[in-house]
């Protein structure tokens, strides 16, 4: 089993390299402004959990979600050519609502700084 320095090492590559190809391959319009938010892959490399969000919140996130399972084929194969391991890992897509999360707050904070 690979070390937990190993795997993060494997994470952040898979998060940029999968960031770089939504950028720069993907031309798919209901993959426009999505960023990965975080990458985690179990112990055996059999799965890495993507972790996704919009600029435009959680309105998307269904039709994010599906248009990424839709592409998840040629993904895995476009980053398994970047990134040299045995056995790739297979890419299970998630919604990640920290960045709204982080937005309310900020907003709450703000309005409580004003009424002071």
């Amino acid at each position: 089993m690979p070390s937990k320095v190993r795997l993060q090492r494997i994470a952040d590559r898979i998060r940029q390299d999968l960031s770089e190809l939504l950028i720069q391959e993907i031309h798919d319009p209901r993959l426009h402004q999505i960023f990965v938010t975080d990458v985690r892959v179990d112990r055996e490399l059999a799965y890495a959990d993507i972790y996704v969000s919009a600029v435009e919140g959680a309105v998307r996130s269904a039709e994010v979600l599906a248009s990424l399972e839709h592409a998840s084929g040629y993904l895995r194969r476009a980053l398994a050519s970047r990134i040299e391991l045995r056995v790739f890992p297979r890419l299970r897509f998630h919604w990640d609502p920290t960045p709204e999360n982080a937005d309310h707050i900020e907003r709450l904070l703000a309005s409580l700084r004003k009424n002071d």
